[in-house]
């Protein structure tokens, strides 16, 4: 079992930025897949950055630029500049097996959900 646990989040002006962290309970090597998702009420989670295990990141069309997602051992970050109200949600800490599982919402274990606002 991978507990997965977030900090950071909070509120910020559009333009603003933001640092989200997350800890897994276990070394990266067994955690393939790691990255964030975000949801609004009424709407399903969404793929937001992956970062493979020794690979560059991968995003979502609508933070590619403006977020950067990293990762160091069992540790993963998501750092969201010039932030939109859009970006509004509660963001979710998820690790998988695979890159394209974890883009697909085949998710092995998540987090509990930090809120990020972004007041305009």
């Amino acid at each position: 079992q991978v507990q997965l646990a977030e900090s950071g989040g909070g509120t910020a002006q559009a333009g603003g930025s933001l640092r989200l962290s997350c800890a897994a309970s276990v070394p990266s090597a067994h955690t393939y897949a790691m990255g964030w998702f975000r949801q609004t009420p009424g709407q399903e989670r969404e793929f937001v950055a992956a970062v493979p295990y020794s690979s560059s990141p991968v995003y979502a069309d609508s933070v590619k630029g403006r977020f950067i997602a990293s990762r160091d051992d069992s540790m993963v970050y998501l750092r969201m500049n010039n932030l939109e109200p859009d970006d509004t949600a509660v963001y979710y800490c998820a690790s998988a097996a695979t890159l394209s599982g974890f883009q697909s919402g085949r998710v092995n274990y998540w987090g509990q959900g930090t809120q990020v606002t972004v007041s305009s």
